[in-house]
């Protein structure tokens, strides 16, 4: 097939150092190539991948420095995507909702991959004006406050089994990775390992906009013992922070899409400790890759039991679930699919025709 993979342009794919949707991508463009598909990555011009490289902007726009509106650069991305859209059988867009407007009529076949959260009020007329577009969630829980869209299927993310090393023996830390954004739990986080007993590394990155929580809620957490805050790590430093901890803490206080860093957390054998939000369920299962809890005492208690759980176990459950192998035959499983599809005859107008309260049965809901 040939393949355009449209990401967004704040980090690069690869990221540089955090970023979620942008690793997916890179990890879903790499193993597309692998087996055999003719793809185009839209990205960032520092990019780095196999496939064919179409660069939209020069830099990464989170460093670079002169980027004031990245909304600019990508309305320019969706156009430089439909200009060559005769070049493709399918175009996978990561950029939510932007490039809805303009696909709508255009005789291409697309799929979004809905990569943040849907419980926002200002999403639902927007949805339904566009309700027809094909979309993949991240997890079940993700769709549940729009569970009427045109849903292809839930794909879980998968990362290449190679990319993080195992470490069959825990360290004597708890391990936090991700963003100082109050909905990460990164206080709750502390206070488990505090009432555990047990030291907490931080890894994180600290977003322009979360700026003034973590100076006035996290930063006069830091200051007592037993708390060691690290700021963004690399990718290439991933496996020595995740491995070499007993356990990562996700105490998220949102309903998390999905969460990267816990299966990242598992292909490295440790166990993962999140409260019962959004995907955690899902994707942790209990007294094989972590265990899941409501509070600070629970959470403190898993801790002592973490010592319980086989970091093998954990590893394979990762590898049964989580591959970047997996995650490519789903989606390409989703495009056949949509182009066998859109090769159908219309046999009518009415046809094509949905209430505002129906949803086509033209696409499956689920997988």
């Amino acid at each position: 097939m040939r393949i355009a993979q449209v990401a967004p342009l704040c980090e690069s794919v690869p990221p540089k150092l955090y970023g979620g949707t942008e690793r997916v991508v890179s990890y879903l463009t790499e193993e597309l190539v692998r087996q055999g598909h003719e793809v185009t990555l839209f990205a960032s011009g520092d990019s780095l991948t196999k496939a064919r490289l179409v660069p939209v902007c020069k830099q990464s726009l989170r460093l670079a420095p002169g980027c004031v509106d990245p909304l600019v650069h990508h309305v320019i991305l969706v156009e430089r995507v439909l200009d060559q859209k005769e070049n493709f059988d399918l175009i996978h867009f990561h950029i939510d909702y932007l490039h809805y407007p303009k696909c709508q009529n255009e005789d291409v076949t697309t799929l979004t991959t809905l990569h943040g959260r849907l419980d926002i009020p200002d999403l639902v007329p927007l949805y339904k004006r566009f309700r027809d577009m094909p979309v993949v969630s991240i997890s079940d829980s993700q769709r549940e406050p729009l569970p009427w869209l045109n849903w292809q299927g839930t794909v879980y993310h998968g990362i290449p089994e190679e990319s993080l090393k195992f470490q069959p023996v825990p360290g004597k830390y708890l391990a936090f990775l991700g963003r100082t954004a109050p909905e990460k739990g990164l206080d709750h986080a502390i206070a488990i390992a505090r009432k555990a007993g047990v030291e907490l590394k931080i890894a994180a990155k600290i977003d322009r906009v979360d700026q003034v929580y973590f100076d006035s809620v996290i930063k006069p957490l830091l200051d007592g013992p037993g708390v060691e805050f690290m700021g963004e790590i690399s990718d290439s430093q991933k496996s020595e922070f995740l491995g070499g901890a007993m356990a990562l803490l996700t105490p998220v206080q949102w309903p998390e899409p999905f969460g990267l860093v816990m299966i990242e957390a598992m292909a490295c054998g440790t166990p993962v400790i999140g409260y019962a939000r959004g995907s955690v369920p899902e994707l942790v299962e209990e007294g094989i890759s972590g265990f899941i809890v409501r509070g600070v005492p629970q959470g403190a208690l898993a801790v002592r039991a973490v010592s319980t759980l086989s970091r093998q176990r954990c590893r394979d459950y990762f590898e049964q679930h989580f591959s970047a192998t997996r995650m490519c035959e789903e989606y390409v499983g989703i495009y056949e699919r949509l182009l066998d599809l859109d090769k159908r005859p219309i046999s009518s107008a009415s046809d094509q025709i949905v209430g505002e309260n129906e949803v086509s049965s033209e696409y499956p809901m689920r997988l």
